[in-house]
């Protein structure tokens, strides 16, 4: 099945999913004009499509594009429910990871839309672009936004596609340790970018223990725990990873950059990123 007829089945797929979660689910041909969102990837994009006008309310994780810091916070995925109801919002969005079924009752109750599209793949992150167009009034820019990274996208693929392939873990956080899965959009980005995940079966996120990591033996580790410092917590000197070797022969690349870390509509500026950091030599468009 080929990335187009994968993202039509999952515009389809997130509308039902999208109206069976909510109680009172915005239609898919709605023209919300108050929009509360509650995380950064729903944030960019509604910015991304040319909807950034209609929306009144953000999460206190939202910082992009830079004019969305004059907006008001409303708190994380589990929002001060009184702060979203003083902004009056007809719709709000989020991802489908986080946000409780309850957030959805509440406003629910309150005849107030809610959608919360699933975002694990490419195809469902161009699903949720669109979504939000149909959601907005702006369907037409959102597929052209779609349009434009998928094309972008496969031109990276192909850049890389005769490269060799560097078996990577990719650490999302530590103490535990959770590292992207097999069921994640990193693990597509890392397809796309010409690498291929140690972590082949199980859930999105999962979390490991050390002797799992080192019976995985990754060529590379990807660490994109690191905070703003840019200081990786995976070293030769840290406890747990001194025994992997390829900690022992320094590959592990850190990394802190948002646009590898949204499953949004600068996506495809994180799969190059991604892809530039595994093969370096590799001109990419």
């Amino acid at each position: 099945m080929t990335r187009r007829s994968l993202f039509v089945v999952a515009v389809g797929a997130a509308m039902i999913v999208g109206c069976a979660r909510n109680r009172v689910s915005a239609s898919s041909t709605s023209d919300a004009h108050r929009i509360v969102s509650l995380a950064p990837s729903t944030t960019e994009s509604l910015f991304a499509i040319g909807a950034g006008d209609r929306v009144v309310g953000r999460s206190r994780y939202c910082n992009w594009p830079p004019e969305v810091a004059a907006l008001p916070a409303v708190g994380g995925l589990q929002p001060d429910v009184e702060a979203v109801l003083e902004l009056r919002p007809d719709l709000v969005v989020g991802p489908s990871r986080g946000v409780s079924s309850r957030l959805s009752e509440q406003l629910g109750a309150r005849n107030i839309a809610t959608w919360f599209p699933a975002t694990e793949s490419l195809a469902a992150i161009d699903s949720m672009l669109v979504g939000l167009g149909q959601r907005s009034g702006h369907v037409a820019d959102a597929s052209r936004l779609v349009a434009a990274l998928d094309a972008r996208e496969q031109a990276i693929k192909r850049s890389v596609a005769t490269s060799p392939r560097p078996r990577v873990l990719v650490v999302v956080g530590n103490a535990p340790v959770v590292v992207a899965g097999a069921k994640s959009y990193m693990d597509e980005l890392l397809r796309y970018a010409g690498a291929s995940n140690v972590i082949t079966q199980g859930t999105a996120w999962p979390t490991l223990g050390y002797e799992e990591i080192f019976d995985l033996d990754p060529d590379v580790v990807l660490d994109v725990s690191v905070g703003p410092s840019g200081t990786t917590r995976v070293t030769a000197d840290a406890a747990g990873w001194s025994g992997l070797r390829a900690v022992r022969e320094g590959h592990v690349i850190a990394i802190n950059d948002e646009r590898i870390l949204r499953p949004g509509p600068r996506i495809a500026d994180g799969l190059a990123i991604l892809a530039r950091l595994l093969h370096p030599a590799v001109a990419l468009p």
